[in-house]
């Protein structure tokens, strides 16, 4: 039997995002970003929950510091909210906003917690949406540059370790829909496949351009990453021709070969372009060598993936539908498949050809339907399953020799989930949103002692 146990310098965190915890959408010079007008928009979201109070940690970051600091965790993953550095998207600098983040990240560094920050997180400005359009123009990914190096100037000396954006498909391909509402802000309806994907190009070179800016802007050596969350093919089983026909499909699920392709090699896979036709998304001169910067790592969100078997196709694969009776938590596309965490590490150093590049598990959690006991406790059993068999896949992965570095928890608190408001629990630690109490969960005494322990408990 394994002890599951993690190398010594493995980094144990967890993560959460500004408009999704911070609230104060009013307060400290910020403007509305796109999520604020999404949200307030009737039958955008469930119940019409906005982020406008969400976890008020804009005024409660020194007890929730408190709690993580009593979590264990060494390492915090948060966002900046680009609406309080710069509310108008370009132009004047808010050093109320700045100052804000200072006071953070100085609570942080005095309980010995490494801040990690990611610097976008879904939440752009709206004067930019109102301007041009968000990512539909290349103006975007030059006005996300400038404001990177308005915060990496003036928090460099605080932070070292930097994240451009989080997860390029969900801003672009579900923040734009062909003759649909997307679930996402902007929230906008293109009439092309073409369009979503400039948009996600837009954002590629936002990233690349940001790698640059932030290189150029730290005072100190740091390091730079991009937060990806590739979809993941798993095998059906571990047979050469089902791991071969996992490798083949990586290229074209979900948004690979146009997302992470580009990012780490310097191409859009030439399966995706194939695929895509005329609806490929329109590439300039210089543009990839602008997209393929050099990475310090690779911030992986990973929460499921897709199984895949060899079959006689022209694809010579076959993505299986998951049955209806398969075990999925509380989110309709949860579906629990541990072996995405193993799969997804190995298809970077494998399929990508990536094998140089170190990964930290950026996001992994689960949503479940989290409710108060008789003695006011939260004992959130099917979160720690979930948890347990999604860290010992991870810990397959460093057993084999795979560059997995670390693990930040989605999320340290119940938060706004965006589409779903409220109503969707992803926390170590349990929101009272009436009175916002804070309970600490099951799980977090359970994450608590893995840290401690250095292993999966």
């Amino acid at each position: 039997m394994t002890s599951y146990q993690f190398p010594e310098a493995f980094w144990w965190g967890s993560a959460t995002a500004s408009y999704q915890i911070e609230g104060a959408v009013n307060e400290g010079g910020r403007k509305p970003s796109v999520w604020d007008t999404f949200s307030a928009t009737p039958g955008r979201t469930l119940n019409g929950d906005t982020g406008a109070v969400a976890c008020d940690h804009y005024h409660r970051y020194e007890h929730d510091i408190d709690l993580m600091a009593q979590l264990g965790i060494q390492h915090y993953r948060f966002s900046i909210a680009w609406s309080r550095i710069i509310p108008d998207g370009r132009g004047t600098v808010n050093e109320q906003g700045i100052d804000f983040y200072k006071r953070l990240v100085d609570c942080l560094r005095d309980k010995g917690i490494t801040p990690h920050a990611t610097l976008f997180h879904w939440d752009s400005p709206q004067a930019l949406e109102e301007a041009y359009g968000s990512w539909q123009s290349r103006q975007m990914a030059i006005d996300y540059a400038d404001y990177v190096t308005a915060v990496v100037s003036r928090l460099g000396d605080r932070i070292t370790h930097w994240m451009t954006l989080n997860e390029i498909p969900c801003f672009t391909h579900w923040g734009y829909g062909v003759d649909s509402d997307p679930p996402h802000a902007p929230g906008t309806r293109v009439s092309s496949l073409k369009q979503v994907w400039q948009t996600s190009h837009h954002a590629l070179l936002a990233h690349g351009l940001g790698c640059q800016a932030i290189r150029a802007a730290s005072p100190v050596p740091c390091s730079v990453s991009l937060v990806d969350n590739f979809a993941v093919t798993v095998p059906i089983n571990e047979s050469p021709d089902h791991i071969e026909a996992a490798k083949k499909a990586f290229h074209t699920c979900g948004q690979n070969g146009g997302i992470i392709f580009p990012a780490l090699t310097g191409k859009y896979s030439p399966a995706l372009l194939e695929k895509l036709g005329e609806n490929a998304p329109d590439i300039q001169d210089g543009d990839l060598e602008t997209i393929h910067q050099p990475l310090d790592v690779l911030g992986f969100n990973v929460y499921f993936g897709d199984y895949v078997r060899a079959v006689d196709n022209e694809c010579g694969y076959e993505v299986i539908d998951f049955p209806e009776y398969y075990p999925k938590l509380n989110m309709p596309w949860l579906h629990i498949l541990p072996d995405c965490i193993y799969w997804g590490i190995r298809h970077i150093s494998e399929t990508v050809g990536r094998p140089d590049l170190p990964i930290v598990i950026t996001e992994n959690g689960c949503a479940v339907a989290d409710e108060l006991n008789s003695q006011g406790e939260v004992i959130d059993i099917d979160r720690i399953f979930y948890l347990r068999q999604h860290l010992r896949s991870a810990h397959r992965a460093i057993s084999e020799g795979y560059p997995l570095n670390g693990y930040f928890l989605w999320s340290l608190m119940d938060n706004f989930e965006w589409s779903y408001g409220y109503d969707r629990r992803f926390g170590l630690i349990y929101i009272d949103y009436p009175t916002q109490n804070r309970i600490p969960k099951a799980s977090f005494d359970w994450y608590r002692e893995c840290i401690r322990t250095n292993r999966v408990v």
